[in-house]
């Protein structure tokens, strides 16, 4: 075991100086009940760096304005900086133009936005939308509502008992009649992450647009709009450091100019009289009402701290993690691991077999050990599985061999106590 955790120290410390790291974030700095924080819920939401707090202080002490309106010089600088975020967001996801980059209050919304905006508009009754069976309800809610309203249908892309979608299926599934596919790219119950390269390729010879949901992937991965080819895709701000109550759609302008707002207000319209409206230009076409202006702010400090530690090196340090985790669960007896794919990130959920995965939290808690216990967002993954919950341990890249090795030796007290 000791031979074991030196080499995971030794590789975290050659990947990336996480002491360093670690120093820029003050929460984890704190102790609960008396012992240090390990964070290790980051699939729900990460923690934030020194920087994008200091952000957020900054815009509000000395530079609150509103945004597109004023010719003064408070909310010029603000309307200057609130854009230059758009522009990061184009060059961090490679979309080709800054109009396709919409602002949104989180993932949630911009699923909602495309499934009303382009589903009201182009799909009909009888037509196919895919899903898969390991999504967010934010990625299925969202399409029962519109399939109810127009009477469409929505069909589920299986998964095996690794936690992988079985692709032949997928391709089974294929036809004139979808007209839609939905799905994630980073199981946030499971941590497997999905073909969707081949999947955005094999849709595409049908003419099937594809949405993306990107918000457990942007953390962990690099993601190419361009390269993937993909017609929407979205995450949240507060997923990769940043504020909450923010998030990203991407949309390919093709489509983007096609689809009717999805709200109505202030910003989005270019002239309005009692008779009718017309509509602004893109991107502010979806973008009704005042935004979400230091949220925005906050996510460019985000998105500029990420680039400054390199997304691959994050990448390649969190799957150190994964794998360092996976071999310490592997030894504890009664511990099963659900989702066991090939390819995985970031993500750890189980259960004991005769704990429920809320005990398995609250101790954990007592430890100091923050995790998350639940159906995740994800209740079809948990029937399928036949669990009620999982306990799901996710990781950042300020997280440390030795918080693991901590977290094992809890879960151990954790299964004397029950087992």
């Amino acid at each position: 075991m000791m031979i074991h955790s030196e080499k995971a120290l030794f590789s975290a410390q050659e990947i990336l100086d996480v002491k360093k790291i670690r120093q820029d974030f003050p929460i984890l700095k704190r102790k609960v009940h008396g012992k240090p924080l390990i964070y290790l819920d980051n699939a729900a939401t990460t923690q934030k760096p020194q920087c994008v707090i200091d952000t957020l202080n900054q815009y509000y002490s000395h530079e609150n304005a509103n945004i597109h309106r004023g010719i003064h010089h408070l909310s010029e600088k603000a309307t200057l900086a609130y854009e230059g975020v758009r522009s990061k967001l184009k060059y961090f996801l490679n979309a080709p133009q800054v109009e396709e980059i919409i602002f949104v209050r989180g993932a949630t919304e911009g699923i909602n936005l495309v499934a009303q905006s382009y589903g009201r508009t182009f799909l009909k009754r009888n037509d196919e939308i895919l899903i898969s069976h390991m999504e967010h309800h934010s990625n299925i809610v969202p399409w029962q509502i519109l399939c109810h309203e127009i009477g469409a249908e929505l069909k589920v892309i299986p998964m095996n008992q690794s936690g992988e979608l079985m692709m032949d299926a997928y391709e089974h599934m294929l036809s004139k009649k979808v007209k839609f596919l939905a799905v994630t790219h980073l199981s946030n119950a499971l941590g497997s992450i999905n073909p969707i390269q081949k999947m955005i390729t094999m849709a595409h010879k049908y003419a099937i647009p594809v949405l993306i949901d990107g918000a457990q992937a942007v953390p962990h991965l690099k993601v190419d709009v361009q390269a993937l080819d993909c017609d929407f895709y979205v995450f949240s701000a507060h997923k990769v450091y940043g504020p909450t109550g923010l998030g990203v759609l991407y949309g390919k302008r093709s489509w983007l100019e096609k689809m009717p707002p999805y709200q109505g207000g202030g910003d989005m319209i270019s002239k309005v009289t009692f008779e009718e409206t017309l509509y602004n230009a893109l991107p502010y076409k979806f973008e009704a009402g005042t935004p979400h202006i230091a949220g925005v702010m906050g996510l460019g400090a985000a998105l500029d701290y990420m680039n400054r530690i390199d997304l691959r090196k994050i990448a390649e340090y969190e799957k150190m993690l994964l794998d360092h985790a996976s071999h310490l669960f592997s030894e504890i007896p009664g511990l099963r691991i659900i989702g066991t794919s090939n390819e995985k990130m970031s993500i750890l959920s189980f259960v004991f077999a005769e704990v429920h995965a809320h005990d398995v939290g609250t101790i954990l808690d007592q430890e100091g050990i923050a995790i998350r216990a639940g159906h995740h967002c994800a209740m079809p993954v948990m029937d399928f599985f036949n669990v009620p919950a999982t306990a799901r341990v996710s990781f950042a890249f300020y997280n440390t061999p030795e918080e693991i090795e901590t977290l094992a030796a809890a879960l151990r007290k954790v299964k004397g106590i029950f087992i």
